[in-house]
């Protein structure tokens, strides 16, 4: 191994450790002592109850643990957007787990933690898969009531999803482990079976303070909406669980009587690891994200027996296109070649960047995955698609538009990662969140921008330098090395795998040498939602 390989495999290293650090630290929630404080009460964590109910010998995967991160810093901040979402495995079967952290402002609902809801349903719809909830919820967090109310994404949009999923046949199963207030009342009413956990568990439209506010009636909450309530005289609950644990157990009674699903029939062998090292991923990703290296030699790192079929391999070198196996599932890898490679003219292409011969091999690839119904697997590093009079010329638009419209029109399931850049258009072609991935993670090299940090800054400081030279203010080039200073910093904050993360951009950030792991459960949990559109791109200019 050469010493860049053993810089890069540090610096890898290193933003593996801060990931741990910082899930460890958001693992905690609202902090040590609320936790203390919610045991006191005889009550398990999000965490802990998500946990006793998965099955322990099989892998779990956790969806949007970074929402929140850095946001509401003014409201005391929202780790893990106060709701825990994780796709595991309960009696064997494939399911959705959603969580309320209590320990989280007692579990009150900001912005993003309906985002996050609204994203652990949507994997649920896409793919057929039970979803739990385990509530426990004071319900919307009033002072940001404005931005998570109204609206078509908003806190309603959760009982809408409840009602689709109902007519589409998807079991969903509630467990009221703790408040559930005003709108939230409704998630398990409108859940096919619902329980309650007694003295600990409580469901109602309005508390007691303010049933005592509005009619003038005193009443306590327990009587109000507590556990015998709901169980012997609204029959609003199906079932008295004596405790947590007690919950859990019935939950997974239920699930494992369920029935299977039709399957779709994707493509499976018994599965083989990779026959070259895994971990030297770390060595061959390079530090500066400006760096060239062979995305070829990361596909073999992640693929059964590190064997690739490529498809047009002499073509389009920018993009890497082939058929695989990860987990013994088939699937289709489109990837970007960083590289700096000739094509048979001798016209040098560069690494990173789409070409249009890239493009039209792309789009030709993803529709032959359709048709053999495989699902495709994008591995993004990409700066856009090539600029310039002669691409202009050479009709970079409409080959970028196919590529984006077979994207957009595929009806296998595809699953993104963003492995280094993920810039502009490049984006978008290479099936980013806006293009609806079943799964869509980051590895911590991740950046996800219009343009990187220096070329961002630069075009700003043209901008803001004209604008102050027109007030009549001098800039000179200590005054442009200032503003591009500031810009930068602001804009490096800004494409971080951590700030895509908070936002739910992306689903998570993850160990590159877990990336196998994520991919193989999507397929498994798309594997149960047979496919029902046929492959169309509809009109395009050719």
């Amino acid at each position: 191994m050469d010493i860049n390989f053993n810089k890069n495999e540090d610096h890898n290293k290193l933003l593996l450790t801060q990931l741990k650090q910082r899930f460890a630290q958001v693992k905690l929630g609202g902090g040590e002592k609320r936790i203390e404080k919610l045991h006191a009460e005889g009550k398990m964590t999000a965490r802990e109850r998500i946990d006793y109910l998965l099955d322990s010998k099989k892998t779990a995967i956790e969806i949007g643990a970074f929402t929140g991160e850095g946001m509401y810093a003014e409201h005391g901040g929202c780790p893990s957007g106060g709701v825990v979402v994780k796709m595991g495995y309960i009696q064997g079967k494939q399911c959705i787990l959603v969580a309320n952290d209590a320990t989280v402002k007692a579990g009150a609902w900001f912005p993003i933690t309906a985002k996050k809801n609204l994203r652990a349903q949507e994997i649920a719809m896409e793919n057929h898969l039970p979803i739990i909830y385990l509530v426990d919820s004071a319900g919307v967090y009033l002072p940001m009531q404005d931005e998570i109310f109204p609206d078509k994404e908003h806190f309603g949009r959760i009982f809408r999803n409840n009602a689709i999923m109902s007519s589409m046949g998807i079991t969903q199963i509630a467990a009221v482990m703790g408040s559930c207030v005003a709108g939230g009342a409704y998630l398990p009413i409108m859940s096919d079976e619902a329980m309650i956990v007694d003295k600990t568990g409580s469901i109602f439209l309005a508390g007691s303070y303010l049933v005592k506010a509005a009619i003038g009636e005193n009443i306590d909450n327990e009587t109000l909406g507590g556990a015998t309530t709901h169980c012997e005289i609204s029959g609003v609950t199906d079932y008295k669980a004596k405790d947590d644990k007690d919950a859990l157990d019935r939950i997974k009674r239920i699930v494992g009587k369920i029935g299977d699903y039709e399957k779709t029939g994707f493509n499976r062998e018994i599965s083989s690891k990779p026959t070259l090292d895994e971990k030297e991923i770390y060595g061959i990703l390079p530090k500066l994200r400006t760096d060239q290296y062979d995305m070829l030699e990361i596909i073999k790192r992640l693929v059964d027996h590190s064997e690739i079929d490529l498809y047009k391999g002499d073509y389009g070198k920018s993009i890497i296109t082939g058929y695989a196996r990860i987990d013994g599932w088939a699937v289709g890898i489109i990837a970007n070649q960083r590289s700096v490679s000739k094509t048979k003219k001798g016209e040098i292409q560069f690494g990173g960047v789409i070409y249009s011969d890239s493009a039209d091999k792309a789009t030709r690839f993803i529709a032959n995955c359709n048709q053999k119904k495989i699902p495709l697997v994008f591995l993004q590093d990409v700066t856009g698609f090539m600029v310039g009079s002669k691409s202009e010329h050479g009709g970079i638009i409409k080959d970028g538009a196919k590529m984006v419209n077979a994207v957009a029109n595929s009806v296998v399931p595809k699953f993104t990662v963003v492995i280094g850049n993920s810039y502009g258009a490049g984006n978008y072609a290479m099936c980013g969140k806006a293009y609806d991935p079943r799964l869509i993670v980051a590895w911590p090299s991740a950046e996800l921008a219009v343009m990187g940090g220096t070329q961002a800054a630069k075009v700003l400081v043209q901008i803001e330098a004209s604008t102050l030279k027109n007030k009549g203010e001098v800039v000179d080039e200590q005054k442009e090395q200032e503003l591009f200073d500031k810009i930068k910093a602001r804009y490096d904050e800004q494409v971080s795998p951590y700030y895509a993360a908070a936002r739910l951009w992306t689903d998570a950030i993850i160990d590159p040498l877990d990336t196998r792991t994520w991919i193989s459960m999507g397929i498994e949990a798309a594997n149960q939602a047979p496919i029902t559109k046929k492959f169309n791109m509809g009109v395009l200019q050719v």
